[in-house]
């Protein structure tokens, strides 16, 4: 199977998106690096950073990045195939380090332009909720949207995972 250059996989908590994400990387036959941007703060996420590792098996370079995913993307060769996995949680690492998200955007928008091998990117959608009660809630939400548009117009291809089932959004040409 053949990656498009970028590759958007969008979804709701737990509807399948890592595990497509991951199917699509190790179905390209090429070998598989896994950008890892959860951190862990408590026992709930150690417990679900573990659950991840399993699911992927062995075989897979890992790069724990919680933040600085361009310089995580220029250690890839076009030999590999990159999951990132997942934007929402590098999003959050930004905003909770109250770092520039606009510039952040931009220097991942970047790296993934220059990067040599096929990126596959893991999204929550958070904009099909309620509006949020407070302001950070509200900025999150907002930056994610635009986050996970900007990524989209960039992508060849964009898939929407629900209850394990991909829909594809944009196709590659």
């Amino acid at each position: 199977m053949s990656l498009s250059d970028l590759t958007l996989v969008l979804g709701g908590a737990a509807s399948g998106k890592s595990a497509f994400a991951e199917g699509q990387i190790t179905g390209s036959g090429r070998q598989p690096v896994y950008i890892a941007t959860a951190q862990a703060f408590d026992a709930e996420m150690i417990a679900k950073i573990a659950a991840h590792q399993d699911m992927r098996g062995a075989g897979w370079r890992t790069i724990e990045e919680p933040t600085d995913l361009s310089a995580a993307l220029a250690g890839a060769s076009s030999d590999e195939a990159v999951l990132i996995d997942c934007a929402t949680l590098w999003l959050t690492n930004l905003i909770l380090a109250d770092a520039d998200l606009d510039a952040a955007q931009e220097h991942l928008l970047a790296a993934i332009e220059t990067c040599p091998a096929p990126v596959v990117i893991v999204s929550n959608e958070v904009g099909s909720g309620i509006v949020p009660d407070n302001a950070l809630s509200r900025r999150f939400r907002n930056a994610q949207g635009r986050l996970n548009q900007a990524l989209a117009a960039r992508a060849d291809h964009v898939v929407a995972v629900m209850a394990g089932l991909p829909l594809t959004l944009k196709a590659p040409k």
